[in-house]
């Protein structure tokens, strides 16, 4: 069995050029930025201050996530809700920023994503995934793109819903959340030592996609 990591910042397209390889090469595509997000929206609801490290810690056994497939597609399961269609605003994602940090939320799902990959060829893309995750994932992808980049990106996706948006905050939104993620105590965002860097910031999908592929190529 095959493992494929891809990690890198917020907004650099990790989930959808992960979607496309996973199905090219029919591997099992593990979201854990969704798992992490379900978690946050649990805490949002709550209205949980993500500060009070004690009340999240206190909650995280009351918390099942797990995954589930429909027609190919991934569903994320809260405490056996399906919450896809809840977890992608960026208020989830700032919340997710904040306490993905806390150890417990982690340990809550490290085991889970390890056991993952033990079952099957597994694709999984996140923060710590090469570095934490999966230490010894066969292929390890450093996925990034420019701030602005990733800031338009997220404009166009928004835009195309038919919200009104602000660029200059969305690219202020992403420096804060890399900030966070890669400062991290538990964790941190970083790209792996024996990890290959891909910036897809002038690269469209499809190149991106071709580029890991033949990274990939090299592994088998």
């Amino acid at each position: 069995m095959y493992s494929i990591a891809i990690d890198g910042p917020a907004g650099a397209g990790k989930s959808t050029i992960a979607k496309r390889i996973a199905k090219e090469l029919n591997f099992i595509y593990v979201d854990t930025g969704a798992m992490y997000r379900s978690i946050a929206l649990y805490f949002l609801r709550k209205g949980t201050d993500p500060a009070d490290v004690e009340a999240i810690a206190a909650e995280c056994p009351n918390i099942k996530v797990t995954l589930a497939y429909e027609d190919g597609a991934q569903q994320v399961l809260l405490n056996g809700e399906n919450v896809t269609g809840f977890i992608r605003n960026e208020e989830v994602g700032n919340m997710a920023s904040k306490t993905s940090a806390i150890p417990a939320v982690r340990a809550a799902l490290l085991d889970l994503q390890r056991d993952m990959a033990k079952t099957a060829d597994i694709l999984m893309d996140g923060r710590d995934i090469g570095t934490n995750v999966l230490p010894n994932a066969d292929l390890k992808i450093y996925l990034t793109a420019s701030s602005a980049v990733r800031a338009k990106r997220r404009y166009d996706e928004l835009v195309a819903k038919g919200e009104t948006c602000d660029i200059n905050k969305i690219e202020e939104d992403i420096i804060t959340r890399d900030k966070q993620d890669m400062s991290r105590e538990i964790a941190p965002l970083k790209q792996a030592e024996d990890a290959v860097l891909v910036d897809s910031s002038d690269m469209n999908i499809d190149e991106v996609v071709e580029a890991i592929k033949a990274e990939f190529e090299k592994v088998k």
